[in-house]
């Protein structure tokens, strides 16, 4: 099963765009909320090459980028390919 993760803050626009987008496909999500969690923060910024904004998403664990990325993926049928494998 696939697993997406969510870096994100409560009052980013483009975090609740993404969320919005993958809820609208029916795709489940872990979402990490580093508004506070400097801990949580830290890991994103390793985990994606020290990228310091939000959102910051994952599939699988693999840096998919921030949430126009992501929709480029959605627009193109990407995601859903990337979903399947």
């Amino acid at each position: 099963m696939n697993k997406i993760t969510i870096y994100l803050t409560q009052t980013c626009g483009f975090c609740h765009a993404a969320k919005r987008l993958l809820e609208k496909r029916g795709i489940s999500y872990e979402e990490i909320d580093i508004s506070s969690d400097l801990e949580g923060r830290g890991e994103m910024m390793r985990k994606s090459n020290g990228m310091r904004t939000v959102p910051q998403i994952f599939l699988n664990n693999k840096h998919v980028g921030g949430f126009s990325e992501l929709y480029t993926l959605q627009q193109s049928g990407e995601l859903e390919k990337l979903l399947k494998d």
